[in-house]
């Protein structure tokens, strides 16, 4: 079910809000946690696709702002606030509410939003492109336990990882750190296994990858190693390397959803270890509101 709004409030949002879900025949509130999501008109259809995806495992009111930049003079001093509730199927498993800003109320977003938040859950801001340079001082920032960005989203990720380095605080995540959980939980396993001391580390991945450098900075901060970037076609990450006495433990991805696990004195191995989802990404996300220390660690390594 949808209602669109124009020229509206949050009040009146709220109001139809609850009418949507006496219509669809769910008049509890089933949700969890609210989700901000901010972004441009180009990317809302992928977040919010993203957000429905991931609301199966965690039910939440997805509330997403969509600052609008009116091109003429008389568009620009013109404040509006437009909406559209989505309930039912149109929502995935939760409700979801566009929110168009006009004008000058693109700049008092959180004014917009508060109201807007469900009482006593927590709440995550997730900006898919275009996040602030210091996220926990960000007007809507302020209000989330975890706040969400996206290295990969930018022209210079390797910078980016720098102003994040520089401006983190807990509760800040990065879906570029999201993405190396399975590398990083099959690293471990290996690691296990072998039983043996990591003398050095190589990451092999496409140039400028914020990911692979969050990997070889985890092996710094939690070997105290040495870690050689090396540059291959990618795509994303495609092998690491950890060199022992008896031998190298190697993980091959070139390509595909699976990678060669080797490890000295014992026979090769296949492993799953596909690309994921942004869905699946956020997903992973609303698992843990706390602060992520691992990120922190590796995000602050050699800095």
């Amino acid at each position: 079910m949808k209602i669109d709004l124009t020229d509206t409030n949050s009040s009146k949002i709220n109001k139809a809000i609850l009418e949507a879900r006496r219509a669809v025949g769910t008049p509890a509130v089933g949700v969890v946690l609210t989700l901000v999501i901010v972004t441009d008109e180009e990317n809302a259809y992928d977040a919010v696709k993203a957000a429905n995806e991931a609301s199966r495992e965690h039910p939440s009111r997805t509330l997403v702002v969509i600052k609008r930049h009116a091109r003429s003079p008389r568009g620009r001093n013109e404040t509006r606030l437009d909406a559209e509730v989505r309930v039912g199927t149109d929502a995935g498993a939760g409700e979801t509410v566009l929110l168009r800003l006009h004008g000058e109320l693109g700049t008092r977003a959180d004014s917009v939003v508060l109201p807007l938040l469900l009482p006593d859950a927590p709440v995550v801001v997730w900006w898919p492109v275009d996040a602030p340079d210091v996220p926990s001082r960000d007007p809507l920032g302020t209000l989330a336990q975890r706040r969400i960005t996206d290295t990969y989203a930018v022209e210079d990720p390797l910078a980016a990882l720098a102003v994040r380095a520089a401006s983190y605080a807990p509760g800040d995540t990065d879906l570029a750190w999201t993405r190396l959980t399975p590398w990083r939980s099959l690293l471990a396993a290996a690691l296990d296994q072998a039983g043996a001391t990591v003398i050095s580390a190589a990451v092999e991945s496409e140039a400028d990858n914020p990911s692979a450098e969050l990997l070889a900075r985890w092996f710094g901060a939690r070997l105290d190693v040495p870690v050689e970037r090396v540059v291959t076609d990618g795509p994303v990450v495609t092998a690491v390397r950890m060199g022992t006495p008896d031998g190298e433990i190697r993980i091959d991805r070139p390509e595909g959803p699976v990678a060669h696990l080797a490890i000295p004195g014992q026979p090769s191995r296949v492993m799953a270890l596909k690309v994921r989802t942004t869905a699946e990404l956020i997903a992973e996300e609303l698992r843990r509101l706390d602060p992520d220390e691992a990120y922190a660690a590796a995000l602050r390594y050699g800095g």
